[in-house]
């Protein structure tokens, strides 16, 4: 069950020749592709590879009307008004558009994001009780308080007018808030439902801008914020979200926000040549740091911020603290594989690390792994590396002096929140959807818990012989790796969840080198004979050296086709995402 466990390969059927001949204007690639995304007209594949998507009237969503004049109201009668956000990307881009618009209208206005560590996630009474004593008339979330019934009744007790902006899916019963907006509800009308939280918080915007102006600012100007949150909350690049994050990052490549630009100085990266993947895998991680290891303030102090000298020193803290999340996350991540195993026959995958407090915790569950230097904002970091090592659900949690607080992470084949839901009797709080999801539990139900959730993935998994799945585009010899194929490709940015960017197959590949490389020599640095494209990387497959150096064997490979930067250099390269021995 290990990493190096053979894939699946599924390869997509070949696009109909009806829909074939309606797209003789591309490549054979390309319309293979926009077949494999479910496009099968000419307009859909002008809306997709234009990033032309419709983008909705925000007063489709129920509440919107309320909620704007709520707000309008307080800004007219100088009442407080608090931005609650959550610490992550989605939502501290999020708080940082909705106070800076608020600002632009004169709001009377001020950010709150928890801190992980001594809050948790979401709304909670203690500071609810804070932000009233110290004036807030109208609290407004964003990406978060749609499961918060009794924080919602807390609220209302104190005076607050709470108004909830929230993506995810609500339980059955709504919060009593002043006004809920939220596409997931039922019976909202709103055509598209899978915007981010910041999504959700730039069409509040757009409502404010619609019945107030504030000089020559518009929603559309925050959309590098919209970008930035949507793909690092890895939502659907589909349809509306599509069209922000084009043009978001449109807006990002300009270098208008200081912040933005001083962390991607930070990482070596050119804020003009920003993609969807160097949100994902660069920008978004350095500003998730801040909330994995500190306080997500920072992060949000360096979005509003307009002094460079000051996004500066910030965007150094988050590239530091970014580097310590990486340590402490491999740290973590070993000492659970050490501890389970290379081929553990497990159907949920468990990790909990005892943190040493002054008071010893309360732990009926035996097993608990040392957590010395376990940072609790990195539990998510471990489950998703554990869920990718042994392509099961995992959960990664740190055990306190009364709780523990765990993150799942979970494979299509099994929905973890729906787990949870069934052992909701042991837990204090939960929630997420079917791939990832938190949860809190009293340490004296931790065992019970894992017991319990572990019979449900035997019974739903058990029979099934799990293995990773590549969804291969369509096949694509090396000797056709021309340099314009990538051109092409750029046509289907940004990609990512449910867009996903391009794999091919090559068979019968002849490698004229082969290295490993990393500090670990677990990757594979490769020369294909006979490819107009030759330079590839193999990343996590350094098995196959040997296998190459013995015999000279012939390979099949899933591979997508990248631009490798050096200083100023830049080359076309194919990154090897799994290959086998030639049959």
């Amino acid at each position: 069950m290990s990493s190096s466990q053979q894939k699946n390969w599924w390869v997509y059927p070949t696009i109909p020749p009806e829909i074939d001949s309606q797209f003789q204007v591309f490549p054979r690639y390309i319309r293979q592709i926009l077949f494999n995304r479910g496009i099968t007209d000419v307009e859909s594949a002008s809306n997709y590879l234009n990033a032309s998507f419709p983008i909705y009237d925000p007063f489709l969503l129920l509440d919107m009307d309320r909620t704007v004049e709520r707000l309008l109201q307080a800004i007219d009668q100088h009442e407080g008004i608090v931005v609650y956000g959550d610490y992550d990307v989605d939502g501290v881009s999020a708080t940082a558009l909705m106070v800076q618009v608020l600002q632009k209208l004169d709001a009377k206005v001020y950010r709150f994001i928890p801190n992980r560590f001594d809050e948790g996630y979401g709304l909670n009474n203690e500071s609810i009780s804070m932000l009233a004593d110290s004036g807030a008339k109208v609290i407004l979330t964003v990406d978060c308080g749609i499961r918060s019934p009794r924080e919602a009744e807390h609220a209302r007790s104190l005076g607050i007018d709470l108004i909830i902006s929230d993506h995810h899916h609500p339980k059955d019963d709504l919060p009593k808030a002043y006004a809920i907006v939220c596409p997931k509800r039922e019976g909202d009308p709103y055509p598209y439902k899978d915007l981010a939280g910041v999504g959700l918080a730039y069409k509040i915007a757009q409502a404010l801008f619609i019945k107030r102006s504030a000089g020559d600012w518009t929603a559309e100007d925050f959309l590098d914020l919209v970008a930035l949150g949507t793909v690092a909350d890895i939502v659907p690049l589909t349809g509306e979200n599509r069209t922000l994050v084009r043009r978001g990052i449109n807006q990002i490549r300009m270098g208008n926000r200081i912040g933005i630009k001083a962390l991607a100085g930070a990482a070596a990266k050119e804020v003009n040549r920003i993609s969807a993947s160097d949100i994902g895998f660069i920008l978004g991680p350095r500003l998730n740091a801040a909330g994995r290891m500190d306080s997500a303030l920072k992060a949000y102090d360096l979005l509003v911020t307009d002094s460079i000298a000051k996004a500066g020193l910030l965007a150094q803290e988050l590239d530091n603290q970014n580097n310590d999340r990486q340590k402490a996350t491999k740290t973590a991540q070993d000492c659970a594989k050490d501890s389970i195993g290379e081929d553990a026959s497990l159907n949920l995958i468990p990790a909990f690390f005892k943190v040493p407090t002054e008071f010893e915790p309360d732990v009926s569950m035996s097993g608990c792994l040392p957590g010395e230097d376990i940072y609790p904002g990195i539990v998510g970091l471990v489950a998703a590396k554990l869920t990718e090592y042994y392509y099961r659900p995992a959960i990664a949690g740190v055990v306190e002096k009364d709780f523990c607080r765990a993150s799942c992470r979970s494979i299509p084949e099994f929905h973890i929140t729906a787990a949870l839901d069934e052992c909701s009797e042991l837990l204090v709080r939960h929630g997420g959807h079917s791939m990832a999801a938190g949860f809190t539990v009293k340490n004296e139900n931790l065992s019970a818990l894992v017991q319990k959730l572990s019979e449900i993935a035997d019974r739903q998994l058990g029979q099934q012989d799990l293995k990773q799945m590549i969804k291969v585009d369509c096949e694509v010899p090396v000797d056709e790796i021309t340099p314009r194929i990538y051109r092409d490709l750029e046509s289907l940015q940004p990609t990512g969840m449910s867009n996903p960017s391009a794999a091919f197959i090559a068979r019968n590949v002849k490698f004229s080198d082969m290295k490993m490389m990393g500090k670990e020599l677990t990757h594979l640095r490769c020369v294909i004979d006979g490819s107009p494209i030759n330079q590839a990387v193999a990343f996590n497959q350094a098995q196959w050296y040997s296998v190459w150096k013995e015999t000279k064997s012939r390979f099949d490979i899933v591979y997508s086709i990248e631009i490798n930067r050096y200083f100023e250099k830049e080359t076309q390269q194919i990154n090897i995402r799994d290959m086998r021995p030639s049959q």
